[in-house]
């Protein structure tokens, strides 16, 4: 079989070998690494490798793949009325090419095998997705909340996904950490290592940061990533020993961490041009972000 396909917005940045499990068919890995390093499966009518990060426009070929193609049934979330309701609450923005809201902490941008509350499945649901599909154009944590976009076409989702690659889009989040910054204001800048089947990949990651309020044990920040590596804000401010509160993944002090259970990690504010058109979105905290600055005497 020679099939071949062109990678859309919507997956950037996705592995290889993922998109053919979600897209194509569920094959065992071993089948794709095996069909990858023989030529098979191509990228671009070259040869690659399964951890590839996939990037807009790609062409992913199959070559003389003779095994037959499970058409494997995606099961997609379906959204209460309640929850499509609550989602279409936190809208921020609406017009013709995207959508902003304020995201909830605890749901996935995009469906996967731990997520099925998942914001694309829940505004393709939607009414303000009636004549067109949702495509997601950035990533948020799952257990962060705030500031996120929704294209609602495919040229849309193209010029935003490039913004974004291109840093073109400014970020602020607000964050409550553990101890006591060294100084009120500064910049992280630092490798991050990360591991793809076993290789070590080292990535520059820097950030700005703001003092907004502190005492002896908390501190509440304002915090601007110039570059954006998975989990950034998370990592440093760990290796810095100002882990995020409610971080169960990075956070250092796990003995001071049982008071508060959610991520107090909030995308704040969001800025970019398009057309020499200025757009700046802000997301208001949740209620219990406000409620645990006041707890701590962490007030503006």
């Amino acid at each position: 079989m020679n099939r071949s396909y062109k990678i859309k917005p919507i997956h950037a940045t996705m592995r290889l070998d993922r998109w053919i499990k979600n897209n194509i068919g569920k094959y065992p890995q071993s089948l794709l690494e095996k069909s990858i390093r023989k030529g098979k499966i191509k990228l671009n009518k070259k040869k690659t490798n399964s951890s590839y990060k996939l990037k807009i426009g790609d062409e992913i070929s199959f070559y003389n793949f003779n095994y037959e193609f499970k058409n494997i049934k995606t099961n997609k979330y379906t959204p209460s009325k309640k929850n499509l309701d609550e989602n279409e609450k936190s809208l921020i923005d609406d017009n013709d090419e995207f959508i902003v809201i304020n995201k909830k902490a605890g749901v996935s941008v995009q469906g996967g095998t731990k997520s099925k509350n998942n914001l694309i499945d829940i505004f393709s649901n939607s009414n303000l997705f009636k004549d067109t599909k949702p495509y997601s154009v950035h990533r948020l944590d799952k257990e962060t909340s705030g500031v996120m976009i929704i294209a609602k076409n495919y040229n849309s989702a193209k010029l935003l996904t490039s913004l974004f690659r291109l840093r073109k889009v400014h970020k602020t989040y607000l964050a409550i950490c553990h101890g006591v910054f060294k100084n009120k204001k500064g910049e992280i800048r630092g490798n991050l290592v990360k591991y793809e089947k076993e290789k070590k990949i080292s990535e520059l990651a820097i950030t700005n940061y703001n003092v907004i309020s502190s005492n002896n044990f908390f501190s509440f920040v304002e915090l601007k990533p110039i570059t954006g590596r998975k989990h950034q804000l998370r990592k440093q401010l760990s290796f810095m020993g100002n882990p995020i509160v409610g971080d169960v993944k990075y956070n250092i002090i796990k003995s001071k961490n049982k008071d508060q259970k959610k991520l107090m990690l909030h995308s704040y504010k969001i800025k970019f041009l398009i057309n020499n058109k200025k757009f700046n979105f802000k997301a208001k905290l949740p209620d219990y972000f406000d409620d645990y600055l006041n707890k701590k005497r962490l007030i503006i």
